[in-house]
């Protein structure tokens, strides 16, 4: 058998539905391979980058790794940006890029970097092939590592001498599933010890929670046990936010509306987070507030987060277990506090939600979004200030229903995440919110999203700057600059690549667009203004009454 069409094969053993990716003439045999394969759909896309993102974001939903492609050379160092965000952000991901034949040499070293060195700090694994026999082993450890807890990246190379190998008598290993361990029932009992002693405990929620058992251990906890909750960035919906012990989204890592409910915790449970997704509160030595850990692997000691007890194991079985050891005092800790800070907080949020000046602020369009869109609806964001107002406002009803990145944080990936959850998901509105610097670094996929024919929202806030940055040098009392630049007409960017453009004059028009948009057929994009003047004004002026407020 071709050592290619070995490689599909154990591809498919696995379970593999989609490849993404930009080939070169160094894995033409690997396409062919695809090609002739009845359970693989390849996607090609316009930049190794939306192949990364769009395999990621994959991981991410199904649990399962996504699977890119790229070409030796440049190729390979577009796919960097991709592999990082993965690893980072915990989606298996398993990248795979050709290479120049290693047993002759045909072309110098024409195009010739080492990869595998390159992908070494970014992955769990990186490795070439170096035999066709080699195949089936390489890529079980590789799917193996991608989806063990925590999960990311994986990186084999595929060189083209050895891609054309027969190999004889190839064998597929099967696919052994493995059973995270259970905590220690000494450190069950340790944990709720904690937590019976503690007057008013939080609970943290991260993105290490996103999995459908722990979704639903934690939301069993909280309506039991009666203990209050706020997410990461990155662990928005794994409860319902419509629940009413749901505080709110730790946005940043200090002084934020959320961080008085933080400190006048004196426990928080923490599940599912580390400190690689942007700590959503600050540890010091001098707190008297206790850290849990909850979470597959214990925490990495750092100045800002060295909890008091790691509970390590399945993350639905360490609630569970919680939830039923604490039920005969369940609903006895003091909530009240909390309680009028989140009546607090949502107040102060609320207050700019309904101003219809325009250029649209961010919170009227995080409100509009939230409105109209469906519960089972999904928005993908691209990273932006405004990224922080959909944190703070946007409530989300279901898991993985706002999709960001606060672990890499990287610009370009929102458009490509979006073309992976809708073609997942066909059923669902899908939003893709980007602001235009983001959206640029990767509009070229609005043509992978046609050519799918995707039912697909995209809005693009102009600002004709990269606003997150201005807000930062704005807080930083430096002097404007270098940071402004100009756009296409997004109009007839989209028009020009078979999609549907929209320009809306006012927010009661961006509303009505919006609303056609979603239930039109095919890719719809929208520009809209944005306001981002105001974000230092408003959000220095709400800090400063809700502190009143708080006194009071």
């Amino acid at each position: 058998m071709k050592t290619t069409d070995l490689f599909i094969k154990a591809l498919e053993n696995e379970g593999v539905e989609y490849i993404f990716g930009l080939p070169g003439e160094e894995n033409l045999d690997f396409l062919e391979s695809i090609r002739k394969s009845d359970k693989i759909k390849f996607v090609l896309t316009r930049h190794e980058q939306g192949a990364g993102f769009m395999a990621a974001t994959y991981g991410r939903l199904t649990g399962k790794p996504g699977v890119c492609l790229s070409t030796l050379g440049p190729g390979a160092t577009n796919l960097v940006t991709p592999t990082a965000y993965a690893q980072l952000g915990a989606m298996p991901l398993v990248v795979i890029t050709g290479q120049k034949p290693i047993k002759t040499s045909k072309q110098g070293k024409f195009q010739i970097i080492d990869v595998v060195e390159m992908m070494q700090p970014l992955t769990k694994y990186s490795k070439q092939v170096t035999h066709g026999a080699h195949i089936p082993s390489i890529v079980r450890e590789s799917f193996r590592l991608a989806q063990e807890e925590r999960p990311g990246a994986v990186h084999i190379e595929l060189p083209e001498d050895i891609a054309k190998e027969e190999v004889d008598n190839p064998s597929i290993f099967d696919v052994v599933d493995y059973k995270i361990p259970n905590v220690n029932q000494e450190v069950v009992n340790e944990a709720v010890s904690l937590i019976n002693k503690a007057k008013q405990p939080l609970i943290l929620i991260g993105a290490g929670a996103n999995r459908k058992r722990a979704s639903h251990a934690l939301t069993q906890f909280v309506d039991t046990i009666g203990i209050p909750f706020f997410n990461t960035q990155m662990g928005k919906g794994i409860i319902n936010e419509e629940n009413p012990l749901y505080l709110g989204t730790a946005a940043l890592s200090a002084n934020d509306f959320l961080h008085e409910a933080i400190d006048k915790a004196d426990l928080i449970i923490n599940v599912g987070h580390d400190t690689i997704e942007k700590p959503p509160f600050f540890m010091h030595v001098s707190d008297n507030r206790k850290v849990i850990h909850v979470n597959f692997f214990p925490a990495e000691i750092d100045e800002v987060y060295f909890p008091h007890l790691n509970v390590i194991g399945d993350i639905a079985h360490s609630i569970e277990a919680f939830t039923e050891a604490l039920k005969p005092n369940a609903n006895s800790w003091n909530t009240d506090c909390f309680m009028d800070i989140k009546a607090n907080v949502s107040s102060h949020l609320a207050k700019y939600e309904n101003d219809d000046r325009f250029p649209i602020l961010p919170q009227r369009l995080v409100k509009i979004t939230r409105d109209i869109l469906p519960k089972d609806g999904v928005v993908t964001l691209d990273n932006g200030v405004y990224k922080i107002w959909f944190a703070r406002n946007y409530p989300a009803y279901q898991q993985n229903s706002l999709l960001l990145d606060n672990a890499l944080a990287t610009m370009g990936a929102g458009l490509a995440s979006a073309i992976m959850v809708k073609e997942l998901n066909p059923n669902k509105k899908v939003i893709s919110v980007n602001g235009d610097g983001g959206f640029m670094m990767n509009s070229q996929e609005l043509e992978t999203a046609t050519r799918l024919q995707l039912d697909l929202v995209v809005i693009i806030l102009r600002d004709n700057a990269y606003g997150m940055i201005e807000w930062k040098q704005e807080g930083d009392g430096f002097e404007k600059y270098g940071l402004d630049y100009g756009n296409p007409d997004f109009v007839k960017y989209a028009e020009s690549y078979g999609a549907t453009g929209y320009r809306p004059t006012s927010v009661e028009d961006f509303k009505n667009i919006l609303q056609t948009a979603l239930n039109a057929k095919g890719v719809q994009v929208i520009e809209l203004p944005v306001d981002y003047s105001l974000n230092h004004k408003i959000l220095n002026v709400l800090l400063k009454e809700y502190t009143e407020n708080s006194k009071k």
